[in-house]
């Protein structure tokens, strides 16, 4: 399967990694590098992971990273990576749309 990143998870990662580097840069770096790895585990077993409880579809799930969900959809033999939220965020689910490949 091949993994897509949506504008809106790129964004939210760069943000946390952006928050993480005003106290330590290396830590940012390093944080960016193992969520990107913890993605790109999900590849061969994509619906492994659970089903987001917000939205009940089992197209749309997620993958936990530390304290961070990685919302992400399975469709057309792609995984789109649809957000990054911390998990004491509420899931806003304007970021949670269907992508077309």
């Amino acid at each position: 399967m091949r993994i897509i990143w949506s504008p809106c998870a790129l964004e939210r990662a760069a943000e946390i990694a952006d928050y993480i580097a005003e106290d330590n840069p290396s830590a940012a770096k390093k944080w960016i590098t193992q969520l990107f790895e913890h993605v790109k585990k999900i590849e061969q077993f994509p619906e492994s992971t659970r089903i987001v409880h917000e939205i009940n579809d089992p197209t749309i799930r997620e993958v936990v990273f530390k304290n961070f969900r990685i919302i992400y959809e399975i469709q057309n033999n792609c995984i789109n990576v649809l957000t990054v939220r911390r998990f004491r965020q509420q899931l806003d689910l304007s970021e949670v749309t269907r992508v077309d490949n």
